[in-house]
């Protein structure tokens, strides 16, 4: 094979569509945008949602409840699986695991999750901790400290 002879996949490409250009090729004169109006200037057009003057679906449906959405906790997590890359009585800090890179950022905390074996005694340091890892951390003789 040689770069010469390659070339995409039927149909894989097509040509752009060119307005604005004589009246050969169907876009010509007004570009497909009609006679004068809001729409056939520049900038012009409705904000999405509109409903031509009518009163749009997101205000005519009733908004119940409340949500907490922006203000709630996230907690960036690890398995107790992944604490098996530190070696034997190692002292583990959210800084420690974020430059191993096991987490990618801290967001409100760290949550320490039960999921997999611990074969290893390792002192951790999180926000949280599930009830699992917990008693699986100190059955192994390491503690599981709250920051």
């Amino acid at each position: 094979m040689k770069l010469h002879t390659m070339y995409p996949n039927e149909g894989a490409t097509k040509k752009r569509k060119i307005v604005g250009r004589g009246t050969s090729s169907g876009h010509g004169k007004t570009a497909g945008k009609g006679h004068k109006g809001q729409n056939a200037r520049s900038g012009g057009g409705v904000r999405p949602g509109f409903e031509g003057g009518q009163l749009p679906l997101f205000r005519r449906l009733p908004k119940r409840g409340f949500t907490n959405a922006r203000f709630k906790t996230e907690y960036a997590v690890i398995n107790l699986s992944d604490l098996n890359k530190f070696e034997d009585g190692a002292a583990i800090t959210p800084e420690l695991l974020k430059e191993m890179g096991l987490i990618k950022n801290q967001l409100d905390g760290i949550k320490v999750l039960g999921n997999g074996t611990l074969e290893k005694k390792v002192n951790v340091k999180a926000h949280k901790f599930s009830t699992v890892a917990k008693e699986q951390i100190e059955k192994l003789g390491g503690k599981a400290e709250v920051i």
